[in-house]
């Protein structure tokens, strides 16, 4: 162990890396609920109000493509400042919004910030913390995430009582991007305090690596094109499960009429349920392997879709919802980390960069893409059977998961 192994300290990190996370996360926690919410009171139709939902999943899936390029030239503090400064354009352009359409654009804006800031921490991360402990500091930034998504929809529960605007929610996120681009200016630049105790052990700096993330990316797909047809294609399936969960949730609220702060709040407790669960998750892959944490999830988000498809009109719709919306929380939370974990395992160790963005942005494209196809079917059929069908989507990913989990990631980790 190198000395900078010995001396390293989750202290040292704890300010100025991961509490600018937590308050842009806070932020992005407080408006994700109300989202639909607000493109229905500005005329928006129930499927119109979901394709609005998923533009910051489309926003997160274009900014992966520039971000590890903007990333490696004006380094990881700046480029989070900028971010967190774009997401308050894109958030003032929401509160101002006389229409759909300009509602839209600004979530969309939040969605590239959001790529940025998050793939740029993450390169803090992979610079300057020994490997020792990288993948302790990478599920310690995706609890942070977590953390800030359940704090945020109880102050929006607060603010929409305080003012009756369901609007101001989106101001929660303002102050968060400018209390993060505050506190990384006036911090010491965590690159530079903890360079001097870098670990000598031929790693990259973060820079390089979201660069190199970022260069020839659907080369890099092409390449990888066996991998990421199977298990990438289970990839994209997970990331379209958590996807239409973080959309459908707020948008059935709407369709069976339950107030907006309530709303929030029953989101919020669920926000709770999968934090609690993200350490218990890592815990299930280290000790018993990756399938069991990926295939009870991915069966979980298929089954919670389709009690929720079962359930709108009958009579206690709302229970039916917020027991739904616990159950999809347990099933997210035992999944927190496989992604990256699975990214990670089949990454070559010499080189990870390049199929990292790949993996990210396969993904990351799944995300984008499930919200679409939610509002789409609603808006042709129902809500309820836009939720059956990524329900049955939900059962075959873990299907698929099954069969290639153990042939790529195989096994327990020893």
């Amino acid at each position: 162990m190198s000395n900078a192994e010995q001396s390293f300290s989750f202290r040292s990190i704890a300010l100025p890396a991961l509490l600018p996370t937590l308050l842009f996360s806070i932020g992005e926690g407080a408006i994700i609920p109300i989202i639909p919410v607000v493109a229905n009171n500005l005329g928006a139709t129930l499927a119109v109000s979901g394709l609005i939902a998923s533009m910051i999943m489309l926003g997160e899936l274009f900014g992966d493509i520039p971000s590890g390029w903007i990333v490696s030239h004006i380094g990881e503090r700046t480029a989070m400042i900028y971010a967190a400064l774009v997401a308050v354009v894109g958030l003032i352009m929401a509160i101002v919004a006389p229409n759909p359409l300009v509602l839209g654009a600004g979530i969309l804006l939040i969605g590239l910030a959001t790529a940025v800031f998050a793939l740029a921490r993450h390169a803090f991360m992979t610079s300057f913390v020994p490997r020792e402990y990288r993948a302790r500091a990478l599920s310690t930034l995706g609890g942070t995430f977590r953390l800030g998504y359940f704090i945020g929809p109880f102050i929006t529960v607060g603010v929409i009582n305080l003012t009756g605007n369901t609007q101001a929610a989106f101001w929660v996120q303002i102050i968060g991007c400018v209390s993060a681009a505050v506190l990384l200016m006036v911090l010491r630049d965590p690159t530079a305090a903890l360079a001097a105790n870098r670990a000598p052990s031929g790693l990259r700096e973060g820079e390089e690596l979201v660069a190199e993330e970022a260069h020839g990316l659907f080369h890099t797909i092409w390449l990888n094109r066996a991998v990421l047809a199977r298990l990438g294609t289970g990839a994209a399936l997970i990331g379209a499960m958590r996807a239409s969960r973080q959309v459908i949730l707020p948008l059935w609220a709407v369709s069976i009429g339950i107030p907006e702060a309530q709303t929030a709040l029953i989101i919020g407790v669920a926000g709770a349920v999968d934090f609690a669960l993200f350490y218990a998750s890592g815990q299930i892959m280290d000790r018993f392997g990756r399938l069991w944490s990926a295939v009870p999830s991915m069966i979980g988000l298929g089954v919670g879709h389709l009690i929720l498809a079962f359930t709108h009109d009958v009579q206690g719709s709302i229970v039916w919802f917020i027991a739904t919306a616990m159950f999809l929380s347990v099933a997210n939370g035992i999944g927190s980390g496989i992604l990256m974990t699975l990214g990670a395992d089949l990454a070559d160790p010499r080189n990870p960069a390049s199929f990292l963005g790949a993996w990210r942005f396969t993904g990351d494209a799944g995300s984008a893409a499930a919200p679409i196809a939610l509002s789409a079917m609603t808006a042709v059929v129902s809500i309820a059977f836009a939720s059956g069908v990524i329900g049955i989507v939900g059962l075959l990913g873990a299907a698929l998961l099954l069969r290639y989990v153990p042939r790529y990631s195989p096994g327990r980790p020893k």
